[in-house]
């Protein structure tokens, strides 16, 4: 059984803001069979926002510091952040934001505070949104590498890449659309927040107006350039400790701890679970990181037969990924949804596979900033026939019967073998759109019409019907009660991953993943590239997987 130690929280405390630990919504629970030894982590954005709710009647805590925050959250994910941050100051307890540098998205979640400070020399980064696609056709035909796409859908774009040396037409309308509508959303909060005019904000942006302190102040983004010690000079007189002693600080992950591990009154016999799916979908067990039907599947059942847990709410936040799990995963929310309600909410992303197994719930509430749909099924095939002819390798084969023999990757995509592959995913693609038009009561030809593998964000995903709401978390939990018809309630988190002697291993210090090696060695960018050929090899199978990486900053 794992232990953690809680902090104690003091009088007249801070709690810091310290995101860089913090990586997905739900920081899981581990089962290590072999040892009898169960793990549960605390240090998820859940916890977190859990956390600020708290803090909010806890009268020890007096306010909030962002001190040059950096996080890998998603877009989605801030927005609930500054959800919990806004609701928080309702309070009347102060939220404080500093910086030696503001990147566009730790801004965005700053700009919620009620006073943002900036260093005399730093810098703001606010400029728009904007996305890079690599393309590899030419170092196809360059290195003799080709990958043998199979796919349905115009606006699958995830396999564009290996078959053109420039974007098309259709893949950049859909990137451009996503674009201006996730920029307009973070638009409306920073202009809600700061009192600017989104005009106004645009102007800034095109002209790079916020790019000194100084710009930055005058353009009303900032309110004080300063030093970090004038800035904790200014809690201290809000707190009224004296300039030559120390405040009292809690970092946020040991608030959260000590939240979440604190005894609370348990008198609510009713339960709604909270089940999380979270990464790409693939086969197998799951984990934090990625959907693998083992434990989804697990998960779902179990919430299915426990008597007290009268509803469910599903957290996607998912590219896609392997099209057979994503069934799986929906053949288990179809049983399910016939004992009682779920509700999905969307974050970051539920888009391809992602979107796959959200479309049967009974509601689907999303960010106006999620990403979603992505309705379209794929196969890539990596070929090294060139590659081998070039090096002066042939390849025979010797079959009984005329399809005796699987794919190879030393020879010519045989074409019975392309038809038969075709066939597959289009089968897959007409199950993917009949089960969407079901679910979201729509005629296949409306759901083919929107889907072709194309993208939206959550604001426009509800105007096309492939979301009912905008909302959070909180929002489907409230509608999954009014649906259970239950008032007081407590959650209950899933999955809870099985883990082998190899998993524990891997958590020492030294059996850290190669990947921070490799990065180490060859640098950021040259490890994407490679992270990028990677994944598509990675890929078994058919996928229904996101059109595109996006990274916006």
């Amino acid at each position: 059984m794992g232990e953690t130690e809680t902090k104690t929280v003091e009088k007249n405390s801070v709690i810091e803001l310290d995101l860089s630990n913090v990586q997905t919504d739900y920081a899981g629970k581990f089962n290590f069979e072999e040892f009898d030894y169960y793990e549960t982590k605390h240090d998820g954005l859940s916890d977190v926002i859990k956390a600020i709710n708290a803090a909010k009647t806890d009268d020890k805590i007096k306010g909030i510091s962002i001190l040059n925050n950096e996080s890998s959250l998603g877009l989605a994910q801030i927005k609930a952040l500054r959800k919990a941050l806004e609701d928080f100051k309702k309070s009347g307890k102060f939220v404080m934001a500093y910086a030696n540098a503001y990147s566009q998205k730790e801004y965005y979640l700053n700009s919620v505070a009620n006073t943002i400070y900036l260093n005399p020399i730093g810098e703001m980064d606010f400029k728009g949104l904007s996305s890079e696609i690599m393309f590899f056709k030419d170092f196809q035909e360059k290195y003799g590498i080709k990958m043998e796409v199979i796919r349905h859908g115009k606006y699958k774009s995830a396999v564009e890449p290996f078959l053109e040396n420039k974007m098309s037409d259709a893949n950049r309308e859909q990137i451009s659309t996503l674009l201006y509508s996730v920029w307009n959303s973070i638009l409306a909060d920073i202009s809600k927040s700061r009192g600017i005019p989104t005009t106004q904000l645009n102007q800034i942006a095109d002209g790079l107006l916020a790019r000194t302190p100084e710009m930055a102040k005058a353009n009303k983004l900032v309110d004080k350039i300063a030093y970090e010690d004038v800035y904790h000079n200014d809690i201290r007189k809000i707190l009224k400790v004296d300039a030559d002693e120390d405040y009292n600080t809690i970092s946020i992950l040991d608030y959260a701890e000590n939240n979440a591990t604190t005894t609370k009154d348990y008198s609510d016999k009713d339960k709604i679970a909270i089940i999380y799916a979270q990464g790409e979908i693939k086969n197998g067990e799951g984990d934090v990181n990625e959907i693998g039907e083992g434990s989804m599947r697990r998960a779902l059942k179990e919430a299915r037969t426990d008597e007290n847990i009268k509803a469910i709410v599903l957290r996607i936040d998912s590219p896609g990924g392997n099209a057979l799990t994503s069934e799986l995963i929906w053949r288990e929310i179809e049983l399910t949804k016939k004992v009682k309600p779920i509700v999905v909410s969307m974050g970051n992303y539920a888009a391809s596979g992602g979107y796959y197994i959200a479309c049967n719930a009974n509601k689907i509430f999303a960010e106006e900033n999620t990403i979603t749909g992505s309705i379209g099924v794929f196969g890539i095939l990596p070929n090294f026939t060139q590659l081998t002819t070039k090096m002066g390798i042939n390849v025979e084969q010797v079959n009984t019967n005329k399809n005796a023999a699987d794919y190879s990757v030393f020879r010519p995509l045989d074409e019975n073998f392309r038809a038969f592959t075709l066939e597959g995913v289009e089968k897959i693609y007409n199950t993917f759109v009949n089960h969407v038009a079901s679910g979201r009561k729509m005629t296949y030809a409306q759901v083919d019409a929107i889907g072709q593998g194309r993208v939206w964000s959550g604001s426009d995903a509800v105007k096309i019907g492939l979301v009912d709401k905008i909302g959070g978390l909180d929002d489907a939990l409230k509608y999954a009660a009014s649906l259970a018809k239950i008032k007081d309630y407590k959650t209950q988190n899933f999955p809870e991953y099985n883990k082998n002697f190899h998993d524990l291993l891997g958590k020492l210090p030294f059996m850290q993943s190669k990947e921070n090696f490799i990065k180490a060695e060859v640098g950021e960018e040259n490890y994407k590239v490679i992270e990028q050929i990677r994944k598509v090899q990675a890929k078994k199978g058919i996928q229904a997987a996101m059109p595109f990486e996006i990274t916006i900053q």
